[in-house]
C-alpha cells in the first residue's frame, strides 16, 4: 500500500495505520490511499482496523491545501465527506483504534466508523471548526447531528468545544476507552466479535439503519460544492 496508510492482513482483520507526517494531516493523496486501502480489504473480505501514530489518529485536513485557495478547499472537503460517507456504507465492519487526539476530520473518522476505541490520556477529541475561523460544512454538520447524542451535537458542532476521551465517550465520538497498552489488543478481541456476525446480513442491515443519513450524505456533498468553507 501507499506509504501515507499501510496495510496488514492477518487472520480477516486489515489494520490501516495512517502516516502522514506528525498530525496525520488528511490530504487529497491521504484520500486516495484511503480509498486504495478499502478497495483492498473488500477484496480481501476482511473486517478492518484503522488507527494511527503513537498519541494522535489525524489533526484533520492538510492546512495547506484548505489554505491555498477556495476551490481546493472545496475540493478536498468534498474527497474527505465522499470517504467518510463510502465508510459507512462500508460491506464489512470498520472499527477505529484510537492513539490519541482525533480533532476536525480526524474526529470523522470516529463518526464514519461501526466501532469506536479511544485511549486515557490528555487527547483532544472534537470538531473545532469554528475555533479555527471555519463555518461547518453540511456534511459534517448532519454526521454529527446523526452520531452525536444532542446536547453534545450542539456543544461541538457550534461551540466548537473539545472533548477529552472519557468526555467523547459519553459524547458519541468513542464507544470505549482503554489503556494505551490494551488498544490494539481490544481492537483485535472486538474484530474476533464481529467474525460472528453473518457479513450479508450486516452489510444489508446497515445499509438500511444508514438509509436516510447516507441520502441526506449525498445531498449534503452537493451543497457544499456550491459553497466555500
Amino acid at each position: 500500500m501507499s506509504e501515507l496508510i499501510s496495510y496488514h492482513l492477518e487472520d480477516g482483520v486489515a489494520t490501516l495505520t495512517l502516516s502522514n507526517g506528525k498530525v496525520n494531516a488528511i490530504s487529497p493523496d491521504m484520500i486516495v490511499a484511503f480509498n486504495e486501502a478499502l478497495d483492498r480489504a473488500t477484496q480481501d473480505k476482511a473486517i478492518v482496523i484503522i488507527t494511527g501514530q503513537p498519541g494522535i489518529l489525524s489533526g484533520g485536513y492538510d492546512l495547506k491545501v484548505m489554505t491555498s485557495g477556495p476551490q481546493n478547499a472545496i475540493e478536498l472537503v468534498a474527497q474527505g465527506s465522499t470517504l467518510a460517507r463510502r465508510m459507512l456504507a462500508h460491506p464489512y465492519p470498520i472499527i477505529v483504534a484510537c492513539p490519541g487526539h482525533a480533532v476536525a476530520k480526524g474526529a470523522f473518522i470516529l463518526l464514519s466508523s461501526d466501532y469506536r476505541i479511544g485511549v486515557d490520556g490528555p487527547f483532544n477529541i472534537g470538531l473545532n471548526e469554528v475555533q479555527i475561523g471555519m463555518t461547518m460544512h453540511h456534511v459534517g454538520i448532519e454526521l454529527a447531528r446523526d452520531r452525536l447524542g444532542k446536547a453534545a451535537f450542539q456543544r461541538s458542532v457550534i461551540n466548537g468545544e473539545m472533548f477529552d476521551p472519557q468526555g467523547a465517550r459519553e459524547a458519541g465520538f468513542l464507544d470505549r476507552v482503554v489503556s494505551v497498552g490494551e488498544l490494539l489488543p481490544t481492537a483485535k478481541a472486538v474484530a474476533a466479535q464481529f467474525k460472528k456476525i453473518n457479513m450479508n446480513a450486516h452489510r444489508k442491515t446497515k445499509l438500511k439503519v444508514r438509509k436516510a443519513l447516507l441520502e441526506t450524505l449525498d445531498e449534503a456533498i452537493e451543497l457544499d460544492k456550491q459553497h466555500a468553507v
